[in-house]
């Protein structure tokens, strides 16, 4: 693995009790993966295999840190929740796991990173469409064009009229929506048609 002059410079600038742990943590990255290569992301230095990242290292005023790219996944007595990485806020070298330890971790993030992409999180199902108002599909019923300006839209645009309307509560605020929607609708106005740009 060669040395990145950037990675240096990073370490040179940070703080005195901060230059230990981050030569300390990039020593283990280059004793147990040989073939794992220094880069700078988002301004700090990171270790990567195969260009996917496998720990990154930061220092700031106060603490250091130590962030496992997919750390969710490692398994760490170590573990911190509330700063930044796995660690907590390291403020000297002898706050991080033993080499032991370290070694392990290391090795484990980098098979993670090589391995497949890591899992994302299940999406939300769908939000079910919000029902026609009945007056309001009596009104599109005698105002062709705006139903099918209505039809014509995507469902999202869709959505913002159903929504619009079945939010009112008052029988007098239902008509004067349905009315301004027809009216809109028949020129192919969206319901946010002010705030689109021209």
């Amino acid at each position: 693995m060669s040395r990145e002059p950037r990675v240096d410079a990073y370490i040179a600038k940070a703080q005195p009790f901060a230059r230990p742990i981050l030569s300390h943590v990039r020593e283990r990255v280059r004793a147990v993966l040989p073939d794992a290569e220094e880069a700078v992301k988002w301004g700090m230095p990171a270790y990567t295999v195969g260009g996917k990242i496998v720990l990154i290292t930061a220092a700031f005023k106060a603490h250091a840190a130590l962030n496992f790219w997919r750390g969710q996944e490692l398994e760490s007595s170590h573990a911190s929740v509330g700063a930044m990485g796995q660690f907590g806020k390291l403020k000297s070298a002898s706050d991080l796991p033993t080499d032991t330890e370290l070694d392990r971790l290391i090795l484990e993030a980098a098979d993670l990173a090589r391995a497949a992409p890591a899992p994302r999180k299940a999406k939300h199902p769908p939000r079910p469409a919000p029902e026609l108002h009945p007056d309001f599909a009596a009104a599109l019923e005698q105002a062709p064009q705006a139903k099918a300006a209505l039809d014509g839209f995507a469902p999202s645009a869709q959505r913002d009229y159903l929504e619009w309307i079945a939010e009112a509560k008052q029988d007098a605020t239902h008509q004067k929506r349905i009315t301004t929607a027809i009216e809109w609708l028949s020129e192919g106005k969206k319901r946010h048609w002010k705030y689109e740009k021209c």
